[in-house]
């Protein structure tokens, strides 16, 4: 009888259990992930980290600084009022502004530590104002005070400039309006000084000093504003730049991720559904009724083994059918 010509098939396999593979695969797979997910947690981290300081630290000192440089100029145009008018509401509105700096200070100190040389500075500053200020108020009994009629024209000339200025506000950044309102104290300094020391002169001296300690109080409330928000700028710039570099990082990795997971859904099935092709040739080969053939089987795990059986299989089929 005559057979078929012999015919080999050649079975290649991985060299170790296709469940480990399987499972190594998968394992590669995930691990594949793992640098997005890494990136992308410490990427939050850091911006949340930024945002949680601008919005618990940086800026609230930075409205309260502001804050504390409008009640001082508040406080020296109550000052002024007083020491010309001798009027115990604008010396209880002093006071009051005073105790509400003083409120601001600490609590911009318990904000942020790192200011703590700065807000100290700035209380030392505003106690020197109030020991001034209580000798201004010492000095206001003594006799020379000034006519009340010439005081308050001074005062309402002064007070109408500064409702001027408070209309027109609308059209005016918070930061302007605060720069225009220094600068009406400032140019109204040289007036109220002179109309103090020619009506009281025990208070000339007295004067001097206020305006000295409350402008070194502001001074040091406009550092303390600017410190801040400089810092939040800053901040806003490290935001940026991480988002900038999260960004290139993450599309960098999720691309390599993506090749990698395509390298690998290619490979595993190749690895594993080619062996079975040519088994499945082989079987199909007997089938037909050509049982001379050939195997080199290469690796080892459960392909192998089923290759081998079928082998085996179509060997003791051929011994049987060359018996009969």
């Amino acid at each position: 009888m005559e057979f078929g010509i012999r015919k080999p098939f050649q079975v290649l396999t991985p060299p170790s259990s296709l469940r480990r593979r399987v499972a190594y695969s998968l394992a590669l797979v995930r691990l594949v992930l793992v640098p997005v997910i890494f990136l992308s947690v410490y990427y939050l981290f850091q911006i949340g980290r930024i945002v949680d300081r601008i919005v618990s630290f940086d800026a609230p000192a930075a409205t309260l600084a502001q804050q504390a440089t409008i009640d001082m100029l508040d406080a020296r145009r109550t000052e002024r009022n007083y020491l010309l008018l001798s009027d115990p509401a604008s010396l209880k509105a002093n006071l009051e502004s005073l105790d509400k700096i003083e409120e601001i200070l600490h609590a911009i100190r318990d904000l942020n530590p790192g200011d703590q040389s700065l807000t100290q500075r700035s209380l030392e500053a505003l106690h020197q104002y109030r020991q001034r200020l209580q000798a201004g108020v010492s000095a206001v009994g003594q006799p020379g005070q000034a006519p009340a009629e010439r005081i308050e024209v001074v005062v309402t000339a002064y007070e109408k400039d500064l409702d001027n200025l408070l209309k027109a506000a609308h059209r005016r950044t918070r930061a302007q309006l605060i720069d225009e309102l220094r600068k009406r104290v400032d140019s109204f300094d040289a007036q109220i000084s002179k109309t103090v020391q020619e009506e009281n002169p025990a208070l000339r001296q007295i004067a001097a000093d206020l305006q000295k300690s409350g402008q070194t109080v502001l001074d040091l409330t406009s550092q303390l504003e600017s410190r801040n928000w400089n810092r939040i700028e800053s901040d806003h710039r490290q935001a940026r730049k991480l988002i900038s570099q999260a960004e290139w990082a993450l599309s960098i990795v999720s691309v390599i991720t993506f090749f990698v997971s395509v390298w690998i859904s290619f490979t595993l099935p190749r690895q594993v559904v080619q062996p079975l092709v040519n088994l499945k040739q082989a079987v199909d080969h007997a089938a037909a009724g050509n049982y001379e053939i050939e195997f080199y089987i290469q690796g080892a795990g459960e392909v192998a083994d089923l290759a081998n059986s079928i082998r085996q299989l179509i060997t003791h089929v051929r011994e049987r059918y060359n018996h009969a």
